[in-house]
């Protein structure tokens, strides 16, 4: 028992210690994701351990020793995404739906039939946008109804998991579909003209996870946020950035995006609104985001229901505010940061 407990502590040490080795090989990136698990099975060793661990009991504070940094390391990691946390996106407190969007994410999982309950949770959320990921030419076909609420709309239809459809109710302009690093993997570029007028800059993407039978690698995937980063950091106008993007909140890639880009994370100060996996409870993360400008201010932030996807889709009701800008701090990046994201934006 005694032995199993220390490979049972020497494993969790190792599951925190991975993620920092800043290598892109799915190994050293997965265990970016389940941070939440990690802190869990970090406090069950704890309970193993002082209930019954009889060897040497200099060995025994140790591993208590290092499991309690381990625990605090992930505290630290995860408490900005709790409502212990500082809000990155201030609440909207007067209610304008002349300078107000809301939107939908929507990974619908392409092997998926349940087609009638995504258009049902549609339906109930009422998004001014619907973004629909990994959608093939069957899900565009039974979803082609929506565009009688929505005449706006951009569709890309794969068969490779990485389809996109983009429903507005607000008129888009300037709409192009590029392939940014990868040539099947679309992300959607547009210009969305809100009700008072206003233009915002929207970009809809879904780069591929540092996974087996994906890519070996996070390279592709953390090529095309900086360079989507870069996109958004040179916009005169307010930005949103949304979509699944195989990554979580609390990771180093997305802190790095966030800091290149200067756009918020809503979440933050609020929960973590784990989007996937809707089918196993104790094997969630948040991967489907929306990443604002500071020239928003947040209204409404929920999970919505599941309709058989493995993704619960995400919903975002967002309002423009004169006051926001000034009022809200972005992550900021430093030199090295700066470097770091040349290095990744060269490699491929």
């Amino acid at each position: 028992m005694d032995i199993a407990l220390g490979l049972f502590t020497c494993l969790l040490l190792t599951f925190t210690l991975l993620p920092l080795i800043r290598h892109d090989f799915w190994v050293f990136r997965v265990f970016d994701y389940p941070r939440l698990q990690k802190l869990f099975l970090n406090g069950v060793a704890v309970v193993l351990l002082l209930t019954f661990y009889s060897g040497n009991s200099t060995l025994k504070y140790l591993q208590l020793s290092l499991l309690a940094i381990n625990i605090i390391y992930l505290l630290r990691l995860i408490l900005p995404f709790t409502p212990l946390g500082k809000k990155q996106v201030l609440k909207a407190t007067v209610n304008d739906k002349q300078k107000s969007l809301s939107l939908m994410i929507a990974n619908v999982l392409q092997t998926n039939h349940n087609t009638q309950g995504c258009l049902n949770e549609i339906a109930k959320a009422d998004p001014d946008v619907v973004i629909l990921l990994e959608a093939n030419s069957r899900w565009n076909k039974e979803t082609s109804n929506l565009s009688e609420k929505y005449p706006f709309a951009r569709k890309v239809p794969l068969e490779n998991m990485y389809g996109l459809l983009f429903y507005s109710k607000l008129e888009l302009v300037d709409t192009a579909v590029h392939y940014l690093v990868e040539q099947d993997i679309p992300s959607i570029h547009t210009k969305m003209k809100l009700r008072n007028g206003q233009l915002v800059q929207f970009y809809a993407v879904h780069p591929t996870p540092p996974a087996p039978g994906e890519n070996l690698r996070s390279t592709e995937r953390d090529k095309e946020l900086l360079l989507i980063a870069d996109l958004a950091k040179a916009s005169e106008l307010p930005v949103i950035v949304a979509g699944d993007l195989n990554d979580v909140a609390w990771s180093h890639t997305t802190d790095l995006f966030l800091k290149m880009s200067g756009l918020l994370d809503p979440r933050r100060g609020r929960g973590f609104f784990n989007s996937f996996n809707a089918h196993y409870f104790f094997l969630r993360f948040p991967l489907d985001h929306a990443f604002i400008s500071r020239h928003f201010k947040l209204k409404k932030l929920k999970r919505l229901n599941n309709y058989n996807s493995d993704h619960f889709p995400i919903f975002l009701q967002i309002q423009l505010d004169e006051h926001a800008y000034a009022q809200q701090q972005p992550l900021i990046a430093d030199s090295d940061d700066k470097e770091e994201a040349e290095e990744k934006k060269q490699k491929i």
